[in-house]
């Protein structure tokens, strides 16, 4: 099973512009909205040292990492 995690922060220019692609995109495909200021463990866990960052989990594995914002199809080629 595929999910992306998508680390973001309101504060961020960049993460506010890719922030409702990926809600979009929520709609059909298993994205979690973690904002860093509210869950810093799970940014530290996963070694987030930029925003907005996506990880794509295959079977709980990363299997892929981005740091910035990347045109929507991107995010959909991930899921296919």
């Amino acid at each position: 099973m595929k999910q992306l995690l998508y680390f973001s922060a309101p504060w961020c220019g960049p993460c506010r512009m890719l922030g409702p692609v990926l809600d979009e995109l929520s709609e059909t495909y298993p994205i979690r909205k973690i904002n860093i200021d509210n869950q810093p463990e799970l940014a530290r866990e996963y070694s987030i040292t930029s925003i907005p960052t996506t990880i794509l989990l295959v079977n709980g594995q990363e299997t892929e990492r981005k740091i910035g914002a990347q045109p929507k199809n991107y995010y959909i080629q991930l899921f296919n």
